[in-house]
């Protein structure tokens, strides 16, 4: 009597023709190249948006430092809360830096925002 080993089953590109599928272009199409590099530029503009909307403001060096350290848009997104906690306030200047990461953040989510009164359906 002999017991036949399974082989766990495989994901990576190489087996990929296994299972029926055809092999994945491991180079990527340009439309694909140039998605991601758009994806990234806005990720980095997000970023500079919430620096720039951050400048300044004394006591929040934590969430600065968490703005650097982002490595992708969800990062930022999660730390929307902080952000506009800092920036809350009824000074012009502070309430167009508040606009200014709310349409950044617009940008990069447009819909993740809860519907309100304001926006249309």
């Amino acid at each position: 009597m002999t017991l036949e080993a399974t082989a766990p089953r495989q994901f990576g590109p190489s087996f990929a023709g296994l299972s029926g599928l055809p092999a994945p272009n491991l180079s990527g199409l340009p439309s694909d190249r140039q998605a991601h590099a758009a994806a990234r530029r806005a990720f980095v503009d997000l970023k500079r948006t919430f620096m720039h909307a951050l400048e300044g403001i004394p006591g929040i060096e934590w969430l600065q430092a968490q703005v650097r350290a982002a490595e992708e848009p969800v990062d930022l997104w999660l730390l929307r809360a902080p952000a506009f906690a800092a920036l809350a306030g009824a000074d012009p200047h502070v309430r167009q830096r508040r606009q200014h990461l709310r349409r950044g953040l617009d940008s990069v989510f447009p819909d993740l925002d809860e519907p309100s009164g304001f926006t249309p359906f």
